[in-house]
Order: structure tokens, then sequence, then C-alpha cells
């Protein structure tokens, strides 16, 4: 095992450096092919190029392909162990839906797809996976949370359902880093904060009865971390490239096909909470219950150099009966900020609802690199507080077995002390 993941993390480390090294010679070749966009919150409005995620999933791909032969080097050289075949095709079908998200990923950067087909793209990747989970595993029984044990049980079978809620967790994952986005570093910066949460989480997990679906999690997550960290150091404040819907859908099918195979998806779902809370909030938009301008990313003030909350302007009488209801009931809440836009006019504005315009809207106006620290510091804060609570359980489990483990021995002492002394008698 450890020799193993040594082999994964020198592959991941060869694989970084060549994205290091990679990054700076394309940047022009980008822009020629028109594969490029403008950072609207810099003052002079450079032109950056786009898609550069492209480059750091094809190099994650490209790693993962040559470390392919490892895990099984065993069964090759030792052929009457048998090959596992079933173990195999989980692999590979792991690296196709990652491969399949990478392509239309990409082909949206350069397409600009619309929204209803960013939802059904991450569906059809998903397919290959969730058929190898069907005829793998076909396991659909979940652990029901102990709240809600004395309500549903220990555990409940989905059946079918199961796998809708798979399908639809590859969905989210892919969107949810998508639209948490619009500062320098956000993107990759989130997605390598859960990687490396989930790096910490599956080593926790390793001396568990489910070790094996763990070891083939860091197969996945430690190439993955590596290669996004070198992205991060081209797009981290000031940007040098933008990583493209590319990324952001690599990354979260990737997270996805390892919390799917993994059988974590639930616990993986507790790295994303920053992310559920964006989604949430942004529900009013992405459903028009409110205008959703194409950009809700901060806007910059050009006097001061510092981000600003940006808006959307609505008549209240545009507003349907239930989206006038929950701006309402935002703005109680301190989420949103309305005002009128026009003086004794019936036009009014309200800051978008996404977690980077409230986090401003909370704290006031940040600079940009503050602003993308502050959101990955809290990106950091979540899965630490779930990672000590996992340690805790872990380190509670150990010292029950040792009692048990004690137990049985000083019973098994005690039976022999018994019998001798009756042997004597």
């Amino acid at each position: 095992m450890l020799t193993l993941l040594a082999v994964n993390v020198i592959l991941s480390i060869g694989g970084s450096v060549v994205i290091l090294n990679i990054i700076p010679k394309f940047r022009d070749m980008f822009v020629k092919a028109h594969l490029s966009g403008v950072d609207l919150n810099k003052i002079n409005k450079p032109e950056i190029p786009e898609a550069a995620g492209v480059i750091s999933s094809c190099i994650f791909l490209i790693v993962m392909f040559i470390f392919i032969p490892f895990p099984f080097s065993k069964h090759f050289f030792n052929k009457e162990w048998g090959f596992p075949h079933q173990e195999f095709v989980q692999f590979i079908a792991a690296l196709l839906s990652i491969c399949c998200m990478v392509l239309l990923g990409f082909a949206d950067d350069v397409l600009n797809l619309k929204w209803r087909h960013k939802l059904l793209l991450p569906t059809v990747a998903s397919l290959p996976l969730l058929m190898v989970y069907y005829t793998n595993f076909n396991s659909t029984t979940i652990i029901i949370p102990k709240p809600l044990r004395f309500l549903l049980g220990h555990d409940l079978d989905l059946s079918a359902l199961y796998y809708v809620y798979m399908g639809m967790l590859a969905v989210f994952c892919t969107n949810a880093i998508n639209i948490y986005a619009g500062v320098n570093g956000l993107e990759v910066g989130q997605s390598a904060v859960i990687a490396g949460s989930l790096i910490l989480f599956n080593v926790i997990e390793l001396n568990g009865d489910c070790w094996s679906n763990h070891l083939f999690s860091l197969y996945f997550m430690i190439p993955f971390f590596f290669t996004s960290l070198s992205l991060y150091q081209f797009n981290k404040y000031p940007a040098r490239v933008f990583v493209g819907d590319t990324f952001c859908y690599f990354s979260g099918m990737t997270v996805a096909v390892v919390a799917i195979l993994g059988h974590f998806s639930k616990t993986a779902l507790l790295f994303f909470i920053p992310q559920i809370a964006n989604f949430v909030f942004s529900l009013p938009q992405l459903f028009h219950l409110f205008p959703c301008p194409r950009h809700r990313l901060p806007r910059l003030n050009q006097k001061t150099g510092y981000l600003d909350p940006s808006v959307f302007q609505f008549k209240d009488k545009s507003l349907s009966t239930l989206g006038r209801l929950v701006l309402k009931t935002y703005q109680l809440l301190g989420l949103v900020k309305v005002e009128q836009a026009e003086k004794d006019g019936e036009l009014f504005q309200s800051t978008n609802c996404t977690l980077i315009n409230l986090a401003l809207q909370l704290t006031g106006p940040k600079h940009e690199k503050n602003l993308a620290a502050s959101l990955i510091i809290l990106q950091v804060i979540i899965p630490s507080v779930m990672l000590s609570i996992q340690l805790c359980q872990v380190l509670q489990r150990r010292q029950l077995f040792s009692k048990q483990k004690a137990t049985v021995l000083h019973q098994q002492k005690l039976y022999h002390f018994q019998k001798q002394n009756h042997l004597k008698k």
C-alpha cells in the first residue's frame, strides 16, 4: 500500500512540475485561438487566456494513465492470484467519466453552452460510472444519521432512487464549483482545499474495514491535489490565466467519482458546505424569481481599487408574488441589500445572491486578493471541524476495540485459570 501511494505521489509531483512549465508556453497560443477573456475586476482590464483548466486536467489524466499498471502489477507477475477485473473496470470507468467531463467542459468554454446543457452534460458523463456501480456493487442501502433513526430506523433501501441521487451528485459537484466563482483563484483554491480534506479523510479511514475504497480515492485525489496546486499558482491574484468551465467540470466530476465509488458520497457533501450554501442562496436567481445577470461577480470601485457587491435592478411589479416574498425574506435576514436605483422612481436594485457578494456586504469592501483569501480560509475551517470530529470518532472506535480486546483476553485467562484449577481438583 505505502509503495503504491509513494509511486502515486512521485508521479503527481512530476505532473505538477510539468504544469508549471507548460502553462507559460501555452498562454499566447490560447490568446491567438481567441480563448481569452477580460479580467473585469482590474483597472486596466487585461486580456487573460481562458480555459487553462484543460492543461491541468490533461496532465492529471496522463498521470493516471501512467499509474494504471502499478495497482495491478502483482497480478501480472503472479497469475495464480487471478486478475481483479471488477477493480480494473472500476478504475477505467472512473477515468472515462472524468475524461468525458473534461471534453464537455472544454466544449462549453469554446461554444458557450446554455444552462440546460450544463445540467445535462454531467448526467451523461456519469452514466459509465453508474453502470459500473450497478454491476460491481448495486448497494442502494444508506445508513440513517443518528438523530433521524427514531423515525426511519438504522438504514433505508432507496433502490432506484439511489442512482438518481448519485446522478444528481455529479451534476451538483460540477455546477456548484462553477457558480461559486468570480474572484482570482477561488475556483482552484476551493477545489484544492476539498481535495486536501478528502486526502486527510481517506488517510484517517485507511485502518478501517473499507480501506480499499479509501485507497482507491487516494489514487485520484493525490494527483488532483498536486495538479490543482500548480494551476493555482497561475490563477491566484493577479491571475495570469483563467481556468474556465473545463476545470470546474473536471474538478467536480473527479470528486463525485471518488465519492460514489469510494462509498462516502454523504460524507463528501460535508466538505461542500460553502458550495451548498452558495447554491441554495442563489436558487431564486437561478430559477429566475429575481433577474439573474450573466456576471454576478463583485464590481470594482475604480476610485478605491476595492470590490463592492454587484447588483441587479428590478421593478417591484415585475416580480412574482413568490419572488417578492423571497426577496423580502432575504432582506429581513440581512442577506441582501435592497435600495432605490432612482430617486422618486419605480426602479430598485438589490445585491446579487451569491456567497461572495454576501461576504462583501457583511464585511465591507475588500481588495480582491484579501476577499479570495477569506473565502478560501472559510473553505478550510469547515473541513477542519469535520475532520476533527472524524478523528475523534476513529480514536473512540480504537479505544472501544482495545477495551473489547482486553476484556476478551481477560476472559480467556480467567477461563484457562478455572480450567487448570478444575484439572488439579
